[in-house]
């Protein structure tokens, strides 16, 4: 019987998927981006493992990287922006593929799971149809669902799709799991953080003027994005805000986002402030990988699939000789 779950976290930003992960009780040990911004933050936040920079585009070396790793899990959220509302939703940009890429290292390191993470409105989308499309060539059972940040710890409306994969597993093992433990209602600023803040009501940019820009605490914050900028003297005001425009309200601060975002309030977020906003808003919420981690960890252990499997006495997963392999595609 497996006794430990150990994963490599790939895209993994600043680090948010493997915390939440390691608090689920998850063991990382290793990640890589190809962001050197991100990893600083990574490497100040989680030490204790390898946090290296590698150009995920080229599946073939990863894979040859990767796999000297002992590990039995890979996670990771692929780059969003070709997906993102706030993106150029661009299909077959250079993000996109690289959902791709990591469909293909998982099909040619065949770990015993995986979890993938992305925007919601990516499951509409070719690359991410594709990279089903090669999980189940390779013999996982996938469980494909959409959450919610606010019902999962989070004080936050942030959907994201989650792909969990179980080499030789059933599909959709994971959503009792999901639905047993999802909160009845969505979590608020104020639930999460009280008054520390010091605000009733904040300042968010829209994307336009259509869009209502002031919020309150006593409800979800938006999804966090990248971008974080104070009130224009022009806002013209909406019928949605919560509060008029005055002198009291302001956007909140790069820390209070990262809060948000359920990263620990000693989380060293030094940086060029531009680089830091990005990669607060691209994180995975630390909450939400714990209560997926969780999720995953006792599905795992009540799983009667896992008798299908042989183990060494670390709990490492023995894969059969004759399981489906996926061929990457060749480097340029």
């Amino acid at each position: 019987m497996i006794t430990k779950l150990r994963t490599i976290d790939l895209f993994c930003g600043g680090g948010g998927l493997s915390l939440g992960l390691s608090n689920a009780g998850v063991e990382v040990v290793a990640a890589f981006d190809n962001w050197n911004a991100a990893l600083d933050i990574y490497r100040r936040n989680i030490p204790g493992h390898p946090v290296e920079c590698l150009d995920l585009r080229d599946s073939i070396k990863a894979v040859q990287v990767l796999k000297n790793f002992d590990c039995n899990m890979i996670a990771g959220g692929p780059p969003c922006q070709d997906f993102s509302p706030a993106g150029k939703r661009d299909e077959s940009g250079d993000h996109a593929n690289l959902t791709i890429s990591f469909a293909e290292i998982i099909g040619a390191l065949h770990p015993m799971c995986f979890l993938m993470e992305n925007v919601e409105r990516a499951q509409n989308t070719l690359p991410f149809r594709q990279a089903l499309d090669i999980f189940k060539s390779a013999g996982y059972g996938l469980s494909v669902v959409v959450l919610d940040a606010s019902l999962c710890g989070v004080p936050q409306r942030r959907k994201r799709v989650f792909v969990f994969g179980l080499f030789g597993g059933n599909n959709n093992v994971l959503i009792p799991y999901i639905q047993r433990y999802q909160d009845s209602k969505p979590m608020s600023i104020r639930d999460y953080v009280g008054d520390s803040f010091g605000v009733e009501h904040y300042y968010r940019h829209p994307r336009s003027y259509a869009r209502r820009g002031v919020f309150s605490i006593d409800e979800p914050s938006p999804t966090i994005r990248g971008v974080n900028r104070p009130v224009p003297k022009g806002y013209p005001g909406h019928s949605g805000d919560t509060a008029p425009v005055s002198d009291q309200i302001r956007p909140l601060t790069t820390k209070e986002r990262s809060i948000l975002q359920t990263f620990p309030k000693s989380w060293d977020i030094s940086g060029g402030k531009a680089e830091v906003e990005q990669i607060i808003g691209n994180a995975v919420p630390v909450k939400m990988a714990e209560f997926v981690g969780k999720c995953i960890l006792e599905c795992i252990k009540d799983s009667s699939k896992l008798e299908e499997f042989k183990f060494d006495r670390d709990g490492n997963c023995l894969l059969f000789e004759q399981k489906k392999t996926y061929k990457t595609r060749t480097s340029d």
